[in-house]
């Protein structure tokens, strides 16, 4: 059976009518505006990947394991420990030269020794005055310069006595001693240099008392939290690494101290000073630089179920 020309042109304009209702409908359909490819839509149980924060930092002293001791008296600096010289508590790492104050200091308590000795004579003839006083046997006057004599010796022994007391502050400050166990691990000054009042001599850090200060760029921020895991490796002991936890989360950023700004090419980026307990001993000296892989707690949970 053959098909006019005309039927033919009817037949086709019939089919491309039909592709497009259909086109039409398929885009109208609910599933295709409205879901994702099957296999695309993550299933509720599928397993996470680590959230892994990488960041650059330094074994620090903790909180109060680390000072600078200064002086507070003007002169010449006769004493200093070495660094990395080990010290104990109490014991001195440095000294101001104090060698006009010490006589001094011996003259005056020598003065006030004095003093208590006439204050002593004097209160025992204050006593026998009042006794003859009551006998009649010398007279007002007699007695009250007596008092008179035995006040200004009490006030003599107090002037005395206040001497002795500041040249033995003056004295004890030219003695610097440490005030915890530690290592000198720097110097402000040097020996047989004048300094001043106020000046810095030494910086004095425990050893162990150490943890890691990472500095985590800022966008990384809200990645990190109380409790995550860490991993500290260096690049002077290839194949070791040592675990560690965040302690700390500081509630705000500041700038870079491992990467200070380029003068030439300031930016804007801080970072977040993360605090790291480190689990065990460690061969890190202070102030070395680490490399720190932080995982998030919660997501190292779920993988190790």
């Amino acid at each position: 059976m053959t098909l006019s020309t005309s039927n033919k042109r009817s037949l086709w304009t019939l089919g491309i009518g039909v592709m497009v209702v259909l086109l039409v409908a398929g885009l109208a359909s609910p599933r295709v505006r409205g879901a994702r490819p099957e296999e695309t839509v993550p299933r509720p149980d599928a397993p996470r990947s680590p959230s892994r924060v990488r960041a650059e930092g330094r074994l620090a002293p903790r909180a109060g394991a680390r000072v600078v001791l200064g002086t507070a008296l003007a002169g010449r600096l006769v004493f200093l420990a070495e660094e990395q010289a080990q010290v104990r508590s109490g014991q001195l790492v440095a000294e101001i030269d104090a060698s006009e104050q010490r006589p001094a200091l011996a003259e005056a308590r020598a003065r006030t020794s004095e003093a208590e000795a006439q204050v002593r004579f004097l209160e025992e003839e204050l006593a026998r005055s009042r006794r003859l006083a009551e006998q009649e046997a010398i007279t007002r006057a007699a007695l009250d310069r007596a008092q008179h004599d035995y006040d200004t010796a009490v006030a003599r022994r107090d002037a005395a006595r206040a001497d002795a007391e500041r040249l033995a502050a003056v004295v004890a400050k030219a003695r610097i001693v440490a005030p915890f166990d530690g290592v000198v691990i720097a110097h402000a000054a040097e020996r047989g240099e004048t300094v001043s009042a106020g000046a810095r001599l030494l910086t004095l850090a425990d050893p162990t008392r150490t943890r890691i200060e990472a500095e985590v760029d800022e966008f990384d921020a809200p990645r990190v939290a109380l409790g995550d895991e860490a991993i500290i490796s260096v690049e002077g002991h290839p194949g070791e690494q040592w675990s560690g936890r965040v302690e700390e989360v500081p509630p705000d950023v500041v700038p870079s101290r491992l990467r200070p700004q380029d003068p030439g090419r300031p930016s804007d980026t801080n970072v977040l000073l993360v605090k790291i307990a480190l689990a065990g001993p460690s061969p890190l000296k202070l102030g070395q630089r680490v490399q720190v892989e932080i995982t998030r707690a919660a997501v190292a949970t779920a993988d190790r179920r």
